[in-house]
């Protein structure tokens, strides 16, 4: 297993920690123009890949 071989200082920590911020969610619009997220079902129209698969 891999172990460092001198301490790592904070400037450093902190700088390779700073590329762990989120980002923010891609939407995509369903068939009937909703925004969701990608790979769910539309919680307004119930559909999935073009076909209902939730009765709302």
């Amino acid at each position: 297993m891999a172990v460092p071989k001198r301490k790592m200082s904070r400037s450093n920590t902190r700088s390779r920690r700073a590329q762990w911020k989120s980002g923010l969610p891609t939407l995509t619009k369903c068939d009937r123009g909703h925004t969701t997220l990608p790979h769910t079902v539309c919680p307004e129209c119930g559909r999935y890949d073009k076909r209902t698969v939730l009765d709302v």
